[in-house]
């Protein structure tokens, strides 16, 4: 039937999985994916396409679940998106896609992430997905190097690879997947599943050399002058924490969401006791910020133990930047939100230790610059939160260490690479695009600036 209602999500009962770092949801079967979609209205103008940055043919592959053609959904996925298991379960599809579908308006609208998480999964599950020789070009004979392996730049690397280019891939950590794998917790995107989707690059042809630092090991201008590279993709990110710069920042204790998570990630904390990572965790935590990555640090803290878990916001619920699903899980899972609140300072012990956290109550006055209503300090309001942990986790923004090597590199007064709209740099050849341009923002704007880049990049070295 179409139109009706939408299918839930079958999930973990949120008093178990806060003990846990299984995936929070389950992913629909077969029956429930075909009953999806087909409540597809299959629009003559389908707006769905427009609020998709990778511009994913998404009726096409709906039409083909409704009629159970999973393996047919699965090669229409991938003609646009190389990391559709990845992009169904953390793309804000409520912003993007799922915004724009009709059936929205009245009522609910396809489950557009959903059902491109269920065409990942099961044709992962029956080998469905392996790579199509068919894909590659004849080989062009020409080198790109893509600097930093989180979403933009494995977008870029797959489809620089089926243009017929000899892609290698630098990563400075020791494994693949940039924030895919150090910044997401098990809970929301398994590292299998990131590893999978790797691997498929890597049977294109896509060389990955992990433990390279650029700027360190090589600079960029050493990547084409004696390493032959003809052109260089950056998408190193937005890897550098924000700190609010109030007192006791510095004491054990405080960490920053980037450092957190990724020892969390990394290390295996999230397999704890088979791995001892050294990763303190308190009794009583408290995280700063509203976003996803503010949620992700309180659920992880949850779930290696933290006894209780705030989460210390200036704005209201309203102005929350995190998806509304991941603020209905934290909360679900016994995470508690102290909304218009600010830290003004940590307190700590003779030993350096955390042993709470200031805090003064805040109100909303006028919108300000971002169209939000501005949080304003409420006088005397002042009160201290027991804790013995706190996470920042208020923004991060581009790591200085590229643009530190290669001064000729222009950059805005935030450290962002300055590119045009296909990723072109100031330095031919050279082309940046992701979280390292725009700032933090999705894994898919990211993933679109690495496809329109990758198109740049072989328009520049045909000379066309």
């Amino acid at each position: 039937m179409r139109g009706g209602m939408r299918n839930a999500m079958p999930e973990q009962p949120a008093d178990v999985r806060n003990k846990n770092f299984k995936e929070v949801t389950l992913g629909y079967d077969e029956k429930t994916a075909v009953d999806e979609a087909q409540r597809c209205l299959n629009c003559p103008r389908p707006m769905c396409v427009t609020g998709c940055p990778v511009n994913v043919f998404i009726p096409q592959f709906i039409h083909a679940v409704s009629e159970g053609k999973f393996e047919e959904a699965i090669t229409i996925l991938k003609k646009k998106n190389a990391l559709p298991a990845v992009c169904g379960r953390v793309c804000p599809q409520e912003k993007q896609c799922e915004s724009k579908c009709v059936l929205g308006i009245k009522g609910e609208p396809v489950a557009i992430g959903r059902l491109e998480r269920f065409v990942a999964d099961y044709a992962r599950d029956h080998q469905l997905d392996k790579v199509d020789p068919s894909e590659k070009q004849p080989a062009k004979g020409k080198k790109v190097a893509i600097v930093g392996s989180g979403p933009s730049g494995l977008t870029a690397a797959g489809d620089l690879a089926k243009m017929g280019y000899d892609v290698t891939v630098f990563e400075a950590l020791q494994a693949a997947g940039g924030v895919l794998m150090y910044g997401i917790p098990q809970f929301r995107l398994p590292k299998e599943i990131v590893q999978h989707e790797i691997q498929g690059l890597k049977e294109l042809g896509v060389k990955i050399i992990t433990d390279a630092v650029i700027g360190r090991t090589f600079t960029l201008d050493e990547l084409m002058k004696e390493e032959g590279f003809s052109a260089i993709y950056v998408g190193t990110g937005a890897g550098l924490p924000h700190f609010m710069n109030i007192e006791g920042e510095n004491l054990n204790g405080v960490y920053s969401a980037n450092e957190f998570l990724t020892r969390v990630n990394l290390m295996k904390a999230y397999r704890f006791p088979d791995y001892a990572t050294p990763v303190y965790v308190g009794k009583k935590v408290t995280v700063v910020g509203g976003g996803n990555v503010a949620m992700d640090a309180a659920r992880t803290s949850k779930r290696l133990g933290a006894e209780h878990v705030y989460i210390v916001y200036r704005r209201g619920e309203e102005e929350l930047p995190a998806r509304k699903e991941e603020v209905e899980h934290a909360k679900q899972e016994g995470i508690e939100f102290l909304l218009l609140n600010n830290p003004v300072k940590i307190n700590g012990n003779d030993q350096g230790w955390v042993t709470g956290m200031e805090c003064v109550k805040m109100e909303l006055g006028e919108p300000d610059a971002s169209g939000r209503r501005r949080p304003v300090e409420i006088k005397g309001s002042n009160f201290v939160l027991d804790v013995d942990m706190v996470v920042m986790a208020i923004g991060q923004g581009p790591n200085p260490l590229i643009r530190q090597t290669t001064p000729e590199l222009a950059v805005n007064k935030r450290g962002n690479i300055v590119a045009d709209e296909v990723g072109a740099t100031s330095i031919p050849g050279v082309f940046a695009g992701g979280d390292i341009v725009t700032g933090a923002a999705t894994v898919i704007s990211a993933m679109g600036a690495g496809k329109k880049a990758a198109a740049a990049i072989d328009i520049y070295l045909q000379g066309k």
